[in-house]
């Protein structure tokens, strides 16, 4: 029950300070005010916060009006920072935490690949982010990636085998490929040939929605 507090009633400012009192307090207590919508967030790079695109036209917004049209109550956050690597993993997923997601996509490790970077690590860092989501309780998917041809067969094969790796030793989902049927392709990607152009977004929010919906 909503209670209004007593406040002496000595000119017209104060009658209209108890009133805005008394509405506040019936809002906070309806729970039509409630917060009713579960978050997924997307932990990326630039692929996942749209570089070279508007926010409208990135993927993950894609995917939100995807999953409003099946009538579920989730809220898609997108957490993609360009430039970020899977090095970054535990500790943007330790804060991300604080925001209670009941889902998170683990889409990181592209950047680590185009450097060069050990896969060793680049498994570590991946591996450390799904425990600490796990140990939070919430639910947790793993990207893949791949790279060009031209880094070499053992480096690629190696890196496209670490993200398997990390969810089949987690126990998590594994979306294989997120630029699936776009990578490789120009007339789905900007001019540098790594990142979608809106036609790629709008492929790479229905393939992760075909993958997650199974998930909400």
């Amino acid at each position: 029950m909503a209670v209004c507090l007593r406040i002496p009633v000595f000119s017209r400012f104060n009658r209209g300070m108890r009133l805005l009192i008394c509405l506040l307090s019936v809002l906070a207590a309806h729970p039509i005010f409630a917060d009713e919508y579960r978050k997924l967030i997307i932990i990326g790079d630039s692929l996942t916060e749209g570089y070279g695109v508007t926010h409208d036209q990135a993927y993950p917004h894609l995917l939100q009006q995807k999953i409003d049209k099946l009538d579920k109550k989730w809220r898609v956050v997108n957490s993609g920072i360009s430039g970020s690597t899977a090095a970054s993993a535990p500790s943007r997923v330790t804060w991300i935490l604080k925001q209670k997601p009941e889902l998170i996509l683990i889409a990181l490790g592209a950047n680590d690949g185009l450097r060069g970077a050990p896969v060793a690590s680049i498994e570590e860092n991946l591996a450390k982010a799904v425990a600490a989501c796990k140990a939070a309780g919430v639910k947790t998917i793993v990207v893949g990636m791949k790279l060009p041809p031209n880094y070499g067969a053992d480096y690629t094969r190696n890196f496209e085998g670490a993200f398997g790796r990390v969810a089949n030793k987690a126990g998590v989902p594994l979306l294989p490929f997120l630029l699936e049927g776009v990578a490789g392709k120009g007339n789905l990607n900007q001019a540098d040939g790594i990142h979608p152009n809106e036609k790629g977004h709008a492929i790479v929010a229905e393939t992760v929605f075909k993958f997650v919906k199974g998930y909400l």
